[in-house]
């Protein structure tokens, strides 16, 4: 029982002690906030801020909605990209919703993402596949000329055979 009046005699000096310097730093802190400062709203000044000005207005009017409609165009196509990487039997379909959606701003999209993903099972169950293998050749033009060469020449050939057996 001795020990806690000592410990108590000890808290209240030492609060006692801390008093006078919480007031001082609360006096400083008011001190602070009443003298008058200079504040700038920003590191630019005059012409400077003027000509920053432009440029951001510049960029929220014409680039802004440039840059937003691109991404919006280019997401809008996506179910169609996916559609011909997975040889989708409807893609050309798909294509079309995917226009109708840009149209009508954006309402379809989900249709045509899930068409994208899904699987064909009434085109399997006509045509015994689900892949559509006439989709996606854009760049087999060179293949076939090469392949119409080769049968003109041996057209070519023939004939001179069949013109060399009569004669």
């Amino acid at each position: 029982m001795k020990s806690e009046p000592q410990t108590t005699a000890i808290q209240s000096s030492a609060s006692a002690g801390r008093r006078p310097s919480g007031r001082f730093a609360w006096l400083i802190a008011f001190a602070c906030l009443a003298l008058p400062t200079r504040v700038h709203a920003s590191l630019f000044h005059g012409e400077t801020l003027d000509n920053l000005a432009n440029v951001i207005s510049w960029v929220a009017i014409v680039i802004a909605p440039i840059i937003g409609i691109a991404i919006f165009w280019l997401v809008h196509i996506l179910p169609e990209k996916i559609a011909e990487k997975k040889k989708h039997p409807q893609t050309k379909a798909i294509q079309c919703l995917c226009l109708l959606s840009l149209c009508f701003g954006g309402l379809l999209w989900p249709l045509a993402w899930l068409w994208a993903y899904s699987k064909p099972v009434l085109h399997k169950l006509a045509y015994g596949t689900d892949v559509d293998d006439t989709v996606g050749h854009h760049g087999s033009a060179k293949e076939e000329e090469i392949e119409i060469e080769k049968l003109r020449a041996r057209v070519a050939e023939l004939e001179a055979q069949a013109r060399g057996g009569k004669a």
